[in-house]
């Protein structure tokens, strides 16, 4: 288990995003040498994990419960044959390209050493957004991401360190409930009725989802009388703002 490729990205004007100014960080490329990763701060202010790489949107990017996103060359190797393309490390906007991790099988709360130092752990999974769908140029991306749940995982950070590629991943920290980063991906799109199952994970959660999960369980109870649209939130389809640029 280790980390493939460290990878960043510049504020580029392109016209395939609604963010302000036009601009994005998303085309993220590997680096050499070490790259540093702390806590970037609360979402609105804080942007990337790791310095040097741009978010340009802060009404829906960075901050501490997305400081680092993490995606798996095997599933990167997925895509290229559901694709019938190369993908580039680095090319879903990923931070971190990992070999021998199952990203969609972590846990929420799970935490990872990465190297000598460095501690995440994993709060969501990667909802897609327009600007993902942009840079990929696949018609109804969104949709079918969101529908193959292949997502990748969000990290805060919890020890600062610095990562480079090559360095070893050791699973720290297995918390002792069921809530994986595919469930809370399905409760956070397609599968609201999950919602409440997610709430084992408490305050490891992402705290949007947290929030929602909490809002819906106030109203709906367990869920046994369907899943609803909470306000801010989507009727079963990808949040077309929420990915990472």
């Amino acid at each position: 288990m280790r980390v493939l490729t460290v990878n960043v990205g510049r504020a580029k004007t392109v016209a395939y995003t609604d963010a302000p100014g036009g601009a994005t960080g998303i085309d993220k490329q590997p680096v050499d040498g070490p790259v540093a990763v702390r806590d970037p701060g609360p979402k609105g202010t804080g942007a990337s994990g790791l310095v040097g790489d741009t978010v340009c949107d802060l009404r829906h990017h960075g901050g501490s419960d997305q400081a680092v996103y993490v995606y798996a060359r095997e599933d990167l190797d997925f895509w290229e044959r559901e694709l019938g393309r190369p993908l580039a490390n680095g090319c879903f906007g990923e931070n971190l390209t990992t070999a021998g991790l199952d990203l969609n099988g972590t846990l929420i709360g799970e935490r990872w050493r990465v190297g000598p130092d460095l501690v995440l752990e994993a709060t969501s999974g990667r909802v897609p957004c327009r600007t993902f769908a942009g840079r990929l140029g696949e018609k109804g991306w969104v949709r079918r991401f969101t529908r193959q749940g292949v997502t990748g995982a969000y990290f805060r950070v919890v020890v600062p360190g610095e990562v480079r590629a090559g360095d070893p991943v050791e699973i720290v920290h297995r918390p002792e409930h069921e809530v994986t980063v595919a469930l809370a991906f399905r409760a956070a799109t397609t599968e609201r009725e999950l919602l409440p199952r997610v709430l084992a994970a408490g305050e490891a959660l992402h705290t949007e989802e947290l929030r929602t999960a909490r809002e819906y369980v106030a109203r709906y109870g367990d869920g046994t009388a369907g899943a609803a649209t909470i306000p801010g939130q989507t009727d079963g389809t990808a949040d077309e703002s929420a990915g990472v640029v």
